[in-house]
C-alpha cells in the first residue's frame, strides 16, 4: 500500500514537472482556446470527466423512461405487478448506481484537473514574477500581485472544478432531456420550450453587465489588499506616529468602495435569479396543466405524462442554472485575464546564448558618458495596452575609471543618483546611453546572472527573511560553507558575539524582515551575508548607517583586508565613512560635480568641502557639549538644582560613556 502511494505521488510530481511550459501560449483572444490550453496534459482526464457527466445525465433521463413503462405496463396492471415490479426496482437501483458512480468520478477527475492546472499556474506566476525586470516591481504594488496569485487563482480553480463541469453537466442534461421529451410527446415539448430562448436572452443581457462590475470589484480588492499589506508591514511606523485612526479611516474608505462594487455584482445576480425563477416556474405550471389536459383527452398516457413532467423538472433547473453559470464563467475569465496581464510581461533575460562569462574577473570598471532614466512601466491594473513613458534623466554623462582593488566612494545629496549609479553595475537596470566596461568588455555582453554573482551588495535597507540566522547568512551561497568560514564572516561584520549570546545561537529565528533584531544587528548580518558570497566587486550602499560610530570603525578596520582584493564602492553621507577611499565621486543632480581624494576635495571649494565643514562643526559642537556635561556632572549639581535637572544631567553623563 505504501509502495503504491509513493509511486502515485511520484507520478503526479513527474506529471507536473513534465507539464511545466510557458503559459504565454494560453494568451489568446478566444477565451475557450485559452482555457483549453491552460489544462494541457489534463485534457484527457477532463474529457473523461465530461463523458462521465454525460453518462450520469443518460442514467438520470433513463430513470424517467423506466418510470413511464413501470406506470403504464406494471402499475396499472394488477396481474403483472408482482412479477415485474422487482425487475423495475432493480432497474431503478442500477440506474441510480450508474448515476452516482459517474457523478463521483466526474467530480473527482474535474477537481484533479483544476488542482493540477492551478498548482502549475501558481508555480508559473511565482517563477515569472521572480524573473520580471526591477522596473515592473517598481510600478506595481505587492498586495495587488498577491491578490492575483491567490484570490484570482482560486476563482480559476472553481471555474474548472465547478462551473465548467456544471456547464457540461447541465448542457448534456438539457440536450438529453429535450430528446427524451420529444420522444414522449413532440407537441407538448414545443409548448414547454417557449421559455428557453427568453431565459437565454436574459442571461446574455446580464452577462456583460456582471462581467464588467466583477472586474471593477476585483480591481478594488487588489487595491484593498495592497493597502492592508503595506500597513501591516509598516505597523510600527503607524503606531510610532499614532496614525492608527488615520490609516483606519483610509482602509475603511477602500473597504467601503469594495463593498459598494461587490454589492453591484450581488444586485445584478439578485435581479437575474427571481426573473429566471418566475419564467421557469410559470413555464412548468403551464406545461403541467397542458399535459394533464392531454392525459384526460387520451392523447398522452399517465406514465408518459409523469415521465414528461419529471424530465421537464430536470430541464427547468439547467435552464436557470445555465444563466448563472454563464456569469460565473465570465468571472473566472476575468480572473484569468488579470493573471494574463502578469504572464504577458516579458521576462528579464539572464543568460543569453552569446553572453560573455569568463572564469576570472579582475574588477576593472570604466564608465564612459553613461546616462540613465527610469522607465515608467505600465501598471498591470491599467491593462497591457497602456504605453510606457520615460521618466526624467537621473544620471547624465557619467565618466570615471576604477582599477582593480581600488576603493571608490560616492557622496551627494538625496536624489543625486548615488544608488542608481551602483545599481547599473549588477544590471538591475540597463543604461540608456554611453558604455560601462567591466575588465574592458562592455557590460551588456555579460550574462546578468554572472554579473550578479560577481557583485555583492549591502543595501541601505537591510532585508532578512523569516528564517534562522544561519539560513539568512547562507542565502544565495551556491557552495558548501564550513562553520569556520561562516563564523569568520560574522566576526568580520562584528555580529558573531551577538549571535552567540542568543539562546539558540545561529539557529535563532529572526522573525518577519528580521523584526526581532535591532537595525544595526540586521545591517551587520547583511554585511556578513554578502561577504560569504565572496564577490569580486563589493558595493556598500550606505551599509553602515544603522551602526554606531565605534562599531563602524571596527567594521571598516576589518574590511580593509577584504577590500584589498576587491573593487569596492562605498556610498555614504558621513565624511568619516568615506575619507579613506582611493577616489571620491561627488554627485549633484545626476552629474559628477567633483572627483578626487579626500585631501584634494577638502582643498577645493565645492559641495564636498561644504559638507565636510558642516559635519566637522557639528562634531566639534557635540564634543564640546559632551565635555561640558561631563565636567558639570563631575563637579556635582548646584545646591539649588531641582532633582529632575540633576537626573537629566546624569543621563547625559552615562550615555556617552556607554557609546
Amino acid at each position: 500500500m505504501v509502495t503504491m502511494s509513493n509511486s502515485r505521488d511520484r507520478g503526479r510530481a513527474s506529471l507536473l514537472r513534465a507539464l511545466d511550459y510557458d503559459l504565454k501560449h494560453t494568451l489568446r483572444a478566444n477565451r475557450a482556446v485559452a482555457l483549453w490550453r491552460l489544462i494541457t496534459g489534463y485534457r484527457l482526464l477532463y474529457g473523461a470527466a465530461l463523458v462521465a457527466l454525460a453518462l450520469a445525465a443518460l442514467a438520470r433521463v433513463g430513470s424517467m423512461f423506466v418510470l413511464r413503462y413501470f406506470v403504464d405496463a406494471v402499475l396499472l396492471s394488477s396481474q403483472r405487478i408482482l412479477t415485474l415490479a422487482p425487475w423495475y426496482a432493480l432497474g431503478f437501483v442500477a440506474l441510480a448506481l450508474v448515476q452516482g458512480s459517474a457523478s463521483y468520478m466526474a467530480g473527482k477527475w474535474a477537481n484533479q484537473t483544476a488542482e493540477g492546472a492551478c498548482c502549475r499556474l501558481r508555480n508559473y506566476l511565482y517563477d515569472h514574477m521572480q524573473r520580471l525586470p526591477f522596473a515592473f516591481h517598481d510600478q506595481n504594488q505587492t498586495g495587488d500581485l498577491l491578490q492575483r496569485v491567490t484570490s484570482d487563482v482560486e476563482t480559476v480553480r472553481k471555474l474548472y472544478a465547478v462551473h465548467i463541469a456544471s456547464m457540461g453537466r447541465m448542457s448534456m442534461l438539457l440536450v438529453i432531456s429535450v430528446i427524451g421529451m420529444l420522444l414522449l410527446h413532440p407537441r407538448l415539448t414545443g409548448y414547454s420550450l417557449v421559455v428557453l430562448p427568453v431565459v437565454f436572452g436574459l442571461s446574455l443581457f446580464f452577462f456583460p453587465l456582471i462581467e464588467k462590475r466583477y472586474a471593477e470589484a476585483q480591481a478594488q480588492e487588489g487595491r484593498l489588499s495592497a493597502r492592508l499589506q503595506e500597513n501591516l508591514s509598516g505597523v510600527r511606523v503607524v503606531r510610532a506616529f499614532v496614525r492608527q485612526a488615520f490609516e483606519r479611516a483610509l482602509t475603511e474608505t477602500e473597504n467601503a468602495e469594495f463593498l459598494r462594487r461587490n454589492c453591484r455584482v450581488v444586485h445584478l445576480n439578485a435581479l437575474f435569479w427571481p426573473l429566471s425563477d418566475l419564467l421557469t416556474s410559470g413555464q412548468l405550471l403551464v406545461s403541467t396543466y397542458l399535459g394533464a389536459r392531454m392525459v384526460m383527452a387520451g392523447d398522452l398516457t399517465l406514465g408518459a405524462y409523469l415521465a414528461f413532467i419529471g424530465l421537464l423538472g430536470q430541464l427547468m433547473f439547467p435552464i436557470r442554472t445555465l444563466g448563472r453559470l454563464v456569469t460565473q464563467i465570465s468571472m473566472g475569465w476575468i480572473s484569468f485575464q488579470r493573471m494574463a496581464r502578469i504572464i504577458r510581461e516579458e521576462r528579464e533575460v539572464l543568460d543569453p546564448a552569446d553572453a560573455w562569462a569568463p572564469r576570472h574577473l579582475r574588477g576593472e570598471i570604466q564608465f564612459r558618458q553613461v546616462s540613465f532614466a527610469y522607465e515608467t512601466v505600465r501598471s498591470i491594473e491599467t491593462g497591457a495596452e497602456t504605453p510606457a513613458r520615460r521618466a526624467p534623466v537621473v544620471l547624465r554623462d557619467i565618466s570615471f575609471h576604477v582599477r582593480p582593488g581600488q576603493v571608490w566612494a560616492v557622496l551627494g545629496p538625496t536624489g543625486s543618483g548615488k544608488s542608481t549609479l551602483v545599481s547599473l553595475l549588477p544590471r538591475f537596470y540597463d543604461y540608456d546611453a554611453g558604455a560601462i566596461l567591466l575588465d574592458g568588455v562592455e557590460l551588456r555582453r555579460y550574462a546578468k546572472s554572472f554579473v550578479r554573482r560577481c557583485v555583492g551588495i549591502v543595501q541601505q535597507d537591510a532585508f532578512l527573511f523569516s528564517a534562522t540566522i544561519r539560513e539568512n547568512l547562507l542565502f544565495g551561497v551556491e557552495r558548501t560553507i564550513a562553520d569556520e568560514a561562516l563564523f569568520a564572516a560574522a566576526r568580520t561584520a562584528h555580529i558573531h558575539d551577538v549571535i552567540e549570546s542568543f539562546p539558540d545561537g545561529y539557529a535563532t529565528l529572526v522573525g518577519e524582515k528580521g523584526v526581532t533584531l535591532s537595525g544595526g544587528q540586521k545591517q551587520r548580518l547583511t554585511i556578513a551575508r554578502t561577504l560569504l558570497q565572496d564577490p569580486k566587486i563589493l558595493i556598500m550602499d550606505d551599509a553602515l548607517s544603522a551602526v554606531d560610530a565605534h562599531t563602524e570603525y571596527r567594521i571598516r578596520a576589518a574590511l580593509q583586508a577584504l577590500m584589498a582584493t576587491r573593487t569596492t564602492f562605498i556610498i555614504g553621507h558621513r565624511i568619516q565613512s568615506i575619507r579613506h577611499a582611493d577616489q571620491i565621486l561627488v554627485l549633484d543632480e545626476g552629474r559628477i560635480a567633483q572627483q578626487g581624494t579626500h585631501a584634494e576635495l577638502v582643498a577645493c571649494p565645492g559641495l564636498y568641502r561644504n559638507v565636510y565643514r558642516i559635519q566637522t562643526r557639528i562634531e566639534e559642537e557635540l564634543q564640546e557639549e559632551l565635555q561640558g556635561s561631563v565636567a558639570q556632572a563631575s563637579a556635582g549639581p548646584p545646591a539649588n538644582a531641582a532633582r529632575p535637572a540633576a537626573a537629566w544631567a546624569d543621563g547625559r553623563t552615562v550615555q556617552p560613556s556607554q557609546t
